[in-house]
């Protein structure tokens, strides 16, 4: 055996815990569980999400903290919150959607992937995680759409360039049902399925596979680590069994890195996609603007670098939604799994 395979043998090997099939689950406490925890994340993240929303329909540029402070001091910290109650009931029934078809199309593709086409399984892993967050953005759309126009009109309501015209959710959904009917609901559900979808699709991709070099990385530490204490006559053990913490914390920084690479791809689509939501169709009757009218206000605005307005609270937003959604979401299934 050359000095090369010794060492090889001798690196300790990182048993990575096995990835929880949704055959496994209790479904019943899955979606209860899922509601209250994916709620409760939801409440944390929401402010910044408000903020993201204003900045990308303000006329001009204007930083984070200058939206943040402005809103807090004309409209109080209410302002904050403002549509949360509709988006949190949407959020219910559109992340049971989501986590299903998430699910059901990860399982079913990783055993089709691996067994039919005969895939490595780290690229049928990452086939697998691909197309399940496709299905599942789309699956969910259906749910968020109207969701999303109704709490982003009350978002930005009450600021100095939207003056207040709805008091609540329910009367939100009704003059927008009445002035535009049922495809007013559904504004931007072209380009949300646009933006959503492959955003989902190579999140969960890149997770996968940030996932598997960050893993990669904690072998290569404990692999040097091991070379020094032999060198000073430490026993060491040939094995790491990571705890849950430390799965967690790996876990937490592949869904950042994912999340942070997600936004900076897909910003153009969701400033336009929010724009086509929120502001009303002056221009253009009760059709409202077309995506192109928006691209070209856009453009007239502040040029190119417009369509990355709100980019900053878009990056925060998704890479600490990433990092909560997936530590959340791996404990929710540990804590469903069925006993077996």
């Amino acid at each position: 055996m050359d000095l090369g395979a010794a060492e090889e043998d001798s690196a300790p090997e990182v048993h990575v815990p096995a990835e929880i099939d949704w055959k496994m689950l209790d479904k019943s406490k899955f979606f209860f569980l899922g509601a209250a925890l994916f709620s409760g994340v939801s409440a944390t993240l929401y402010p910044v999400v408000v903020l993201k929303t204003r900045q990308q329909v303000a006329q001009s540029q204007v930083s984070c903290i200058k939206t943040a402070f402005s809103v807090i001091k004309s409209e109080g910290c209410r302002a904050l919150y403002r549509g949360f109650g509709t988006s949190l009931m949407g959020t219910i029934p559109a992340r049971a959607l989501y986590m299903a078809a998430l699910e059901v199309t990860k399982s079913n593709v990783g055993t089709t992937a691996t067994v039919r086409l005969g895939l490595a399984e780290p690229t049928a892993a990452t086939v697998a995680n691909a197309a399940a967050g496709l299905s599942a953005a789309m699956a969910a759309q259906l749910v968020w759409t109207p969701v999303d126009v109704v709490s982003q009109r009350l978002m930005v309501q009450g600021g100095s360039d939207s003056p207040r015209q709805y008091t609540n959710g329910i009367d939100a959904f009704r003059k927008i049902l009445k002035n535009d009917g049922p495809r007013g609901l559904y504004r931007g559900f072209g380009i949300s399925i646009l933006t959503y979808a492959p955003s989902n699709a190579v999140w969960w991709a890149s997770y996968s596979v940030t996932q598997r070099l960050v893993w990669g990385g904690v072998g290569c530490y404990l692999s040097k680590k091991d070379d020094v204490e032999r060198s000073g006559a430490i026993s060491t053990s040939n094995e790491f069994r990571p705890d849950p913490k430390t799965v967690m914390a790996v876990q937490g920084v592949s869904a950042a890195m994912a999340g942070g690479m997600s936004a900076l791809i897909t910003m153009p689509l969701d400033t336009i996609k929010t724009r086509l939501q929120v502001l009303d169709g002056d221009e253009n009757g009760r059709r409202g603007p077309t995506v192109m009218q928006t691209v070209r206000n856009l453009v007239r605005e502040g040029g190119w670098t417009a369509c990355y307005r709100g980019l900053g609270p878009r990056w925060a937003s998704m890479s600490m939604s990433a990092t909560t959604m997936i530590t959340t979401y791996e404990f929710l299934k540990r804590q469903c799994l069925q006993q077996q």
